[in-house]
Parts: structure tokens; sequence; C-alpha cells
């Protein structure tokens, strides 16, 4: 064996298998939730972990083509999803319903939220400078955002912050992923330092959450049993 054999020998045995990576590939795209690499691991556990990588790797470099779809990095995991820049077209099919999509106020609270998080629903109001419960029910049933515990102050008002699915709509690989605060205020039609300064020291904060007028239940989270992932 020429030493051009060999090393095409070598290179043969180092290019992960074309199986393994066509196993992956359809982990990952038949995957309800982004596939993390626990998962991948413990799902392919009779494969050197090695290997693994190798195929994932060159899974990553196959989707680097121009094509309807990419792989991409979000909430901890791996997905196939579609182009951001065929969306439109892709909405054709599913007849997307304009309901579906979230208003400017949804975006804003979602925004101010995303940044600032945890933070009560009073913070988020005097931040946007209108009354929040209606939009912040819509967000808890999209499951965009979450209860996550109580302030501890008088009143013990719930503190929200965003969620995993958060992550996933917004093609988000963790929270260190968000646009630049200025990119999003500028977007959003908001002052930059509204998003990010630092709350107040808590007594100099409202200690209750305002009750809304006929309504004792205000700060009970909303029932989302039937709420919309959409």
């Amino acid at each position: 064996m020429d030493e051009a054999e060999a090393e095409a020998e070598a290179e043969v045995e180092r290019s992960p298998s074309a199986e393994l990576k066509a196993i992956l590939e359809a982990l990952i795209f038949a995957s309800p939730e982004p596939l993390t690499p626990k998962a991948i691991f413990k799902l392919l556990d009779n494969e050197p972990k090695e290997d693994v990588l190798a195929a994932l790797a060159a899974l990553k470099d196959d989707y680097t083509r121009p094509g309807g779809l990419q792989l991409v990095e979000v909430a901890g995991g791996y997905q196939i999803a579609t182009r951001p820049d065929l969306h439109d077209w892709v909405r054709r099919l599913f007849h997307e319903r304009t309901t579906q999509r979230l208003t400017v106020q949804g975006l804003e609270t979602l925004a101010v939220i995303a940044y600032r998080q945890p933070i009560t629903a009073l913070e988020i109001t005097e931040v946007r400078g209108v009354n929040t419960s209606g939009v912040l029910n819509t967000l808890l049933e999209r499951h965009l955002v979450k209860i996550v515990g109580r302030k501890q102050v008088v009143g013990r008002p719930f503190l929200y912050a965003t969620t995993k699915e958060f992550l996933i709509r917004f093609g988000l690989n963790d929270l260190s992923d968000l646009p630049k605060v200025e990119d999003m205020a500028e977007a959003l039609g908001l002052e930059a330092p509204i998003l990010v300064e630092r709350m107040p020291p808590e007594d100099l904060l409202p200690l209750e959450e305002p009750e809304e007028p006929g309504d004792d239940d205000h700060d009970a989270p909303p029932d989302t049993s039937s709420g919309s992932v959409h």
C-alpha cells in the first residue's frame, strides 16, 4: 500500500459513518422539541461518543449548503427548521391565523420580561405605562412566559420570566442570544434604559399589586389548560 492509499484509508476511518449521520438527522427532524446533546448520547448509547460528535459536525456542515432547511441550535438543543426568509411561504401552507401573531403590546411586554426577568406585573405596568394583565394572560396561555415565584414584599406578587418555548419560538439557544438592547428597543419604539435599568430598592416600590375593579383574584394565575402554544 503506497502512501496515498494509506492516507485515503485513514481519512475514511476518520470520517463519520453515513448511516450514523442519517440516524442523527432523522432523530433531530422527528423530535417535537430541540434535541439536546444529552438526549442524543442517550439514544445512541451504543455508539462511541466521538463518532456521534463527528457525525453531528458533518451534519452541521451538510446544512451550510443553500437550501430551504437549516440545522439550528435553540434552547440548548438541535432542530431542523425552515429558513427564516422563507417563513412567509410556509405560512401560506398552514394558512396561519392572524390571531396567532403577537400584538405590538404583546411583543413590548415580552421584551420587558425577557430583559428584566424576574419581574412582577406591577413593575411591567410601571415600565410600559399601561395595564398589562390581559397581555400577560395571553403570554401565559401561549407558554412564552411562566410564573417563577413570588416577590418577597407585602402582597407577595407573582414573578414572571420567559420559558423554553420562548427560546424555541424566537430561535434562541439561551438568553445570552437576545438581540442587543438598543436594537430591540429601536424595533419596538422603546427607550433602551427601560429594558435594562435595575429595579429601585424594594422599599421604594409599591408594595402590592393593584386589583382590577370587581376582580378579587387578580393575583391568581389564569387557567391555561386550553391555551394555544402557537
